[in-house]
């Protein structure tokens, strides 16, 4: 009898393990982190290839004609003496044969209407389609991740029939990489409010293998109070609000899946860096306090109102704050005189990965890898964030447990290539879940409308698609047609302090872009 119950025991205990091994970990890697300087400085080779399931090369971009195209190709190619990171990347699979590797197109400063007047044409669909299948193939990838923010949102040129259009480009883009057994996934919004205004989400799951939930920034320094960045359950200060109008993570998975997600294909997202605040009021500090704006920014991301958990988990080692913990959000915050940071460490995340087990969903998604504290600096053990993702998923975490070997000194600086683009150095693909425009929820400034018609500027547009603004290096302008057929001008502005460069068509820093407006 006693054998019985052992052998039984075993089966479960190897039940368990088979089912925990098949969940997902699913790593979005920033490549501009290998520009930063010093301790913050993450190239391929500080990957553990084996804490992740799959791994995401984040980003790649498109052209007026929908072709894919690299936005840093001294970074991503070997040719004229690159640095080759897409065949470094695609070499992990080497020391673990089990990882999957994805490529993805797009991120928040690539704006969004390059997308939706690609999505509309059949003939730049197929453009982007085939130039993506010929990337992924040339350069070893097993697949291709959709990271358009937003369908229908932001700077779109075709509004509400983006959805239809993000629906049909995902049932095509499947089609054809499924002949090559190659994953079709995205990054969408997750809060039901945004995504309800993009996707068809019944049709899209249908057609892609994993859907990432951005399930963070929920809150961040465009809000005018002090919130969570990703609450797992609703937190402290809106015990009266009504659940569905409370953004949190068990709020927004709920929704994707009462809108007919199947769990296999979801996976949670939960962010590797924080939101930082400044207090309005120093003696008005929990959540929800008045805020007046950004806070403290970190010294290798240097983008005020977030911060890396690498960075910030050091700043609490060496200074005097006031660690807090919300039980009811079950995630910490800490408080400095006016300074004010939600964020994550492992207990948060491994309560955020115990909630998506109990929804049988597909694994986690973490954005992003290179801002875990993949040296060690604060516990002694690198990567402690995708640790906890691993440990409580029931993956090993032991193997492997020196393979990153990278390890750049506090005074290591590193110079911009001249071929890398600004646009390629989002920090974040994030949105915003508060009433204010999208543009104040990024990490980087991104592009915006600032007209959607232009009378003065009608000679410009001779045919559709994106023309350089002759008055002004600043932005360009977007010709498209309107109800009667009639060609429009819309205009849109850069980044502060960069110009449209006309040659890349994207923005960029006015020595290389080269206006001579």
């Amino acid at each position: 009898m006693c054998v019985k119950i052992f052998v039984l025991t075993l089966l479960l205990m190897c039940a368990n393990y088979v089912v925990s091994s098949e969940k997902i970990v699913m790593c979005y890697y920033g490549t501009w982190a290998t520009y930063r300087w010093g301790q913050g400085q993450f190239n391929v080779d500080n990957i553990n290839p084996f804490l992740c399931s799959h791994i995401v090369y984040s980003f790649v971009g498109i052209n007026n004609g929908g072709t894919v195209v690299s936005l840093d190709s001294y970074l991503d190619l070997p040719e004229n003496w690159g640095r080759d990171n897409f065949g470094k990347f695609n070499a992990l699979k080497e020391i673990n044969p089990n990882l999957k590797t994805l490529l993805a197109v797009g991120g928040w400063n690539e704006g969004s209407g390059k997308y939706s007047a690609m999505a509309a044409s059949a003939s730049l669909r197929r453009n982007f389609i085939n130039s993506a299948l010929d990337m992924v193939l040339t350069h070893g990838f097993d697949g291709f991740d959709l990271d358009w923010e937003y369908p229908a949102r932001r700077d779109t040129v075709n509004g509400q029939a983006d959805v239809n259009n993000f629906s049909q480009l995902v049932k095509e883009l499947k089609e054809e990489f499924e002949k090559h057994g190659l994953l079709v996934t995205a990054a969408v919004s997750s809060v039901g409010e945004m995504a309800a205004l993009s996707y068809d989400i019944p049709v899209i799951s249908k057609y892609l293998d994993i859907i990432n939930l951005m399930s963070y920034d929920m809150y961040g320094a465009w809000d005018a109070v002090t919130g969570h960045n990703a609450p797992l359950h609703k937190g402290e200060g809106d015990e009266n609000t009504p659940r569905d109008s409370v953004y949190s993570v068990d709020v927004a998975v709920e929704y994707w899946l009462a809108q007919g997600c199947p769990p296999e294909k979801l996976a949670v997202g939960v962010p590797f860096y924080g939101r930082t605040f400044t207090l309005s009021d120093v003696n008005v500090n929990g959540v929800r306090a008045p805020s007046s704006g950004p806070g403290i920014a970190g010294p290798f991301t240097v983008e005020p109102g977030s911060i890396g958990y690498n960075e910030f988990c050091n700043i609490l080692k060496s200074s005097s704050w006031d660690v807090r913990y919300d039980n009811l959000a079950k995630v910490p915050y800490a408080v400095q005189d006016k300074n004010w940071v939600s964020y994550d460490d492992p207990d948060s995340i491994t309560e955020k990965v115990k909630y998506a087990l109990s929804k049988n969903i597909s694994g986690i998604m973490m954005w992003s890898i290179e801002t875990d504290d993949f040296h060690g600096t604060c516990t002694g053990e690198d990567f402690p964030l995708l640790r906890a993702i691993n440990r409580a998923l029931g993956r090993s975490v032991e193997i492997g447990e020196s393979i990153s070997t990278a390890s750049p000194t506090a005074s290591t600086t590193v110079e911009v290539p001249s071929s890398s683009a600004v646009t390629s150095t989002s920090t974040s693909g994030s949105e915003t879940t508060s009433s204010l425009p999208a543009s104040s929820t990024t990490t980087s400034t991104p592009i915006t409308e600032i007209t959607s018609e232009s009378s003065s500027k009608p000679s410009v547009c001779q045919h559709e698609g994106i023309v350089a603004d002759p008055d002004d290096c600043s932005g360009f302008i977007y010709c498209i047609r309107n109800a009667n057929g009639n060609l429009e001008a819309k205009i849109f502005e850069c980044p502060k302090g960069l110009h449209w460069d006309a040659s890349e068509s994207l923005c960029n820093y006015p020595s290389l872009a080269k206006c001579s407006v």
